[in-house]
C-alpha cells in the first residue's frame, strides 16, 4: 500500500543529534493512500510500552526544522515520539508538490495516530499529539475529530483557514477582499494548467526589505539563515503552490473544537504578531463548552512567533512535559 520513498541516510537536522535517544526513518501511509515520512526518536534503554507523540509544522517547514527539535526534546523526557512530513512536502509523497489541505493535512496528524497505535512499544492509549504554527491549528481541528488523541499541544499557533479568509488580523475580512483572493487563485488554475506546471508563490522574502513588518524579519531569521535553513523547507526556498492553500478559504478548520473532551494546550508568545489567533482559539475552545476545565492557555512573556520554534530556552518543555505525563497516563 505505501509508496517506496527516497528518504535520506544523513542526520541533516537544523539542530544537534542528541546521545539519549535512538532515531530512524519510518514511513506510514494515510486515508488517500499517501505515504508520509517521519523522524522516530526513542529514548535509550527505554523498557515496555512508552506512551507517544506525533509532532508537525510549522506550515512550509520540514520535519528537519521545528518539528524534529520537539520531537527529539520529547523523546529525551521519556516519549516515544516522530516528526512528520505533510503530504505533498519535505519527503513524503503525494502530487502535486507543495499543496497544503484543511482535510488531508487533518488527516496526516491521524494518519501518524494509526501508525503509533500499532508499535509494539507503544501504549495507544497513551497518544499525543503537538503542532506548531500553522499545524497547531490542525493539530487542534485534528484532535476534534480523533478520540484517540488523548492530549494535544498547539504551539505558536496559526489558524490557516482564518488566515486565507481574512488576512492577517482580519484585515481583509469582506466579501469584496475574498473575491479578490479568489478571482486571483482561479486566473492561476487557468494558467498552471495551460502551462503543465504549477507556479510557486514564493517562500519567505528576499532579499529582506528594509520596511518588512517586524515578524517577516523574525521569518527571515530562522528559514534564510543558518539558524533554521533547509534545502527541503518551502519557507526556506520556493514556497507553497501557488494556489496550493487555496481550499482555507472557505473550509473553518475549528468548527467543533468546543467539542474536544480530550486536554489540549495552548501555547503562545506574548509579543508574537500570531498571539490573537490563540487566544481566540482558546476562548471558542472554551465557550459554551461542557468540557472547558481541562484547556489551559500559556502565554509566555516578551516571546515573538519564531521563539518557540527553536529557543529551547523559552520553550516550556517541563510545562509540555508535564501536561503530557498528566494526561497520557
Amino acid at each position: 500500500m505505501e509508496e517506496k520513498l527516497n528518504l535520506t541516510d544523513e542526520w541533516d537536522k537544523t539542530f544537534p543529534k542528541s546521545d539519549k535517544v535512538n532515531h530512524r526513518k519510518v514511513t506510514f501511509h494515510n486515508r488517500y493512500g499517501i505515504t508520509l515520512a517521519a523522524d522516530l526518536y526513542e529514548p535509550k534503554n527505554a523498557e515496555g510500552k512508552l506512551a507517544a507523540i506525533a509532532v508537525c509544522g510549522p506550515f512550509g517547514a520540514v520535519k528537519e526544522q521545528a518539528s524534529g527539535l520537539y520531537a527529539q526534546t520529547m523523546a529525551e523526557r521519556g516519549f516515544l515520539t516522530i516528526a512528520f512530513d505533510p503530504s505533498f512536502t519535505g519527503e513524503s509523497g503525494g502530487t502535486p508538490r507543495y499543496v497544503a489541505s484543511p482535510d488531508i493535512n487533518t488527516e496526516d496528524f491521524q494518519a501518524a495516530v494509526d501508525f503509533l497505535s500499532v508499535q509494539d512499544n507503544v501504549d495507544p492509549e497513551k497518544i499525543g499529539i503537538i503542532g506548531i504554527c500553522g499545524w497547531g491549528g490542525l493539530a487542534i481541528n485534528a484532535a476534534a475529530i480523533d478520540t484517540r488523541i488523548k492530549a494535544t499541544v498547539s504551539s505558536t499557533m496559526y489558524d490557516m483557514s482564518r488566515i486565507a479568509a481574512k488576512g492577517y488580523f482580519d484585515a481583509a475580512d469582506s466579501e469584496e477582499e475574498r473575491h479578490k483572493s479568489r478571482v486571483a487563485f482561479n486566473t492561476q488554475r487557468t494558467e498552471d494548467y495551460k502551462n503543465g506546471s504549477y507556479k510557486l508563490g514564493g517562500g519567505v522574502v528576499d532579499p529582506l526589505p528594509d520596511d518588512a513588518p517586524f515578524y517577516v524579519k523574525d521569518y527571515y531569521d530562522y528559514y534564510k539563515t543558518k539558524r533554521g535553513y533547509h534545502k527541503r523547507s518551502l519557507n526556506s526556498n520556493g514556497g507553497w503552490n501557488a494556489t496550493g492553500t487555496m481550499s482555507f478559504i472557505n473550509q473553518p478548520i475549528l468548527q467543533y473544537s468546543n467539542e474536544i473532551r480530550n486536554p489540549v494546550l495552548v501555547i503562545h508568545g506574548e509579543k508574537a504578531h500570531s498571539c490573537y489567533m490563540s487566544r481566540d482559539a482558546y476562548k471558542n475552545m472554551t465557550e459554551n463548552s461542557k468540557y472547558a476545565d481541562n484547556k489551559e492557555l500559556m502565554i509566555i512573556p516578551n516571546a515573538v512567533h519564531t521563539d518557540l520554534y527553536d529557543r529551547v530556552d523559552i520553550i516550556p518543555f517541563d510545562k509540555i512535559e508535564e501536561f503530557f505525563k498528566t494526561n497520557l497516563k
